[in-house]
């Protein structure tokens, strides 16, 4: 059984500010992929020999031309933009299949977040280590034993959050 365990952060200044740049990134990330799909999505309607747009498509597109024209996405954990663009797919798979509706533009400042793999973070006791970042308090240790699928790290009202995903 999955199940989350939501924990709130106290982290300093110079860790906030690195969730609030990855949390851009994410947002930033998902807005270029659901832009490209659109014109990818209409280029193939006019001409069915092109390919369809994938998300797997859009992140091997984003990490080609992310070092000439978006450098500063370097700067925080690869999955950010990564795992924003997966949910992109998974956002569009939920539309096509009748569970959802068309994914829309993220805004800033509503719902910032960032998701990190199992193999990019680490938690021991009450604290979890970031890439790029280090060690981060946490208010409380994690209260399930199992293994450790994903964690995203949230703002709600100016507190930062994480939650992790473990499978007991």
């Amino acid at each position: 059984m999955i199940r989350a365990h939501r924990i709130a952060l106290a982290p300093n200044n110079r860790q906030a500010t690195y969730f609030a740049r990855a949390a851009g990134t994410a947002r930033f990330a998902y807005n270029w992929a659901l832009a490209e799909w659109q014109c990818q999505y209409a280029a193939w309607k006019q001409d069915n020999s092109l390919p369809k747009p994938s998300q797997v498509a859009l992140r091997r597109h984003l990490n080609a031309v992310k070092r000439e024209q978006f450098p500063w996405m370097l700067e925080v954990t690869k999955t950010a933009p990564q795992m924003a663009i997966i949910q992109l797919g998974e956002a569009f798979r939920n539309f096509f299949a009748g569970r959802a509706r068309y994914p829309r533009f993220r805004k800033k400042g509503v719902h910032d977040r960032f998701t990190l793999t199992n193999d990019q973070f680490r938690v021991e006791g009450s604290r979890i280590r970031i890439p790029n970042l280090g060690w981060v308090r946490m208010r409380e240790s994690l209260r399930f034993t199992g293994k450790i699928m994903s964690a995203t790290v949230s703002r709600v009202a100016d507190r930062w959050f994480v939650s992790i995903t473990v499978d007991t």
